[in-house]
């Protein structure tokens, strides 16, 4: 009887091993899905959702890549020897904005629409204080729509941020993120800075300046002009010059195909110099003969005796600090405009008033 039940018992032992060691084979065979599987609806997008993606249906078509050629100009977008990046539509006359160093020392230009069109491009100007180029597209079978203008007096940390490009050539790419900080400076190719610049986290790659970055209404807030990361890739950390600024260039460029530097006919001594001597201001490192700074009876430093001349403490009672303090009071004033300036000589202040120029066009004279 006892061996009855211990060799039932092994049978069902056996049994149920055998059917564990088969469930996954017996489980493919019942319910592999060997036909298309039936699509579950989806229901509504998110507000958000929806809010995204209308504003990127609105916004890309304006926006277009840029290719310069720093070797022959063959209309192609994928040969060797070009420097690539993104644009804008900036009017109705098809003007189109985008970074000056991605138009730098290029023999031709071309621009691929959002459709798909390649067509040629000339610079109607540039700046490099700003980081900014206006081209002009030489006959688009269909002009895209000009981008809608937002300010960026009025921005706040914590907004969303979108960013429509070609980062590493991947066209009308979207990216997502927010304001990270604002009144950044950037230093620029010019030798100057741009100031309130603004920082964002939404992704930003070689390919994507010169391109628009948006709010969430569509609007132009910034243009994408710079990363900060080792590897040259985004690392969280974009800047964009400031639709304010974009604002008063881009007319001016299209105007005049320049931007005047306002200036008083100095060269300033570089700021570690001011520290090491403790110093607050501005060292007046050398004046330019027939300058409004010569006319205004400043001095630069004396090579000769080592004697320091003046140095800027104030412009239009402002304290300045560093050399950009100085340059974002002479932009404000503008050029043909006076500013009052209060220098420091030998321990004693005074105050003077000079006029503002274009100092690049006047060295250009010289």
């Amino acid at each position: 009887m006892r061996d009855r039940f211990y060799r039932a018992a092994l049978l069902v032992l056996i049994a149920v091993a055998a059917v564990m060691a088969a469930e996954p084979y017996i489980e493919r065979a019942v319910f592999s899905a060997t036909t298309p599987r039936p699509v579950q609806p989806r229901g509504d997008l998110a507000d958000i959702e929806r809010s995204i993606v209308t504003m990127f249906s609105q916004v890309s078509p304006s926006v277009v890549q840029v290719a310069g050629h720093t070797g022959d100009n063959q209309l192609q977008m994928s040969q060797e020897g070009i420097q690539t990046g993104t644009g804008f539509v900036w009017d109705a006359a098809g003007h189109v904005v985008t970074n000056d160093h991605v138009v730098q020392g290029t023999s031709a230009i071309s621009v691929r629409l959002a459709t798909g069109e390649v067509v040629r491009a000339t610079v109607v100007g540039s700046t490099p204080n700003y980081d900014l180029a206006v081209l002009a597209l030489d006959g688009p079978r269909r002009l895209p729509p000009p981008i809608a203008v937002g300010s960026s007096a009025d921005l706040q940390v914590g907004q969303f941020a979108f960013a429509i490009g070609n980062p590493f050539g991947l066209d009308q790419s979207l990216t997502m993120g927010v304001i990270s900080a604002l009144k950044r400076r950037l230093p620029t190719a010019g030798g100057r800075e741009i100031s309130n610049v603004i920082q964002t986290d939404a992704a930003i790659n070689p390919g994507n300046s010169g391109g628009p970055l948006l709010d969430s209404a569509g609007r132009l807030i910034g243009v994408n002009t710079a990363i900060v990361s080792p590897g040259g890739s985004n690392s969280g950390l974009g800047f964009a010059i400031p639709v304010d600024t974009v604002n008063r260039v881009v007319p001016e460029l299209i105007r005049t195909g320049r931007m005047p530097t306002p200036g008083i006919g100095v060269v300033l001594a570089n700021e570690a110099v001011a520290t090491r001597l403790g110093i607050e201001g501005v060292i007046i490192a050398q004046v330019a003969p027939g300058s409004p700074a010569q006319r205004a009876g400043l001095q630069g430093i004396n090579f000769a005796t080592g004697t320091i001349g003046d140095t800027i403490v104030k412009a239009d009672g402002k304290t300045v600090r560093r050399v950009p303090d100085l340059t974002d009071e002479l932009e404000k004033v503008g050029v043909g405009g006076k500013v009052q300036l209060t220098v420091e000589r030998g321990g004693r202040q005074r105050s003077v008033e000079v006029d503002v120029i274009d100092v690049a066009q006047a060295s250009a004279r010289l």
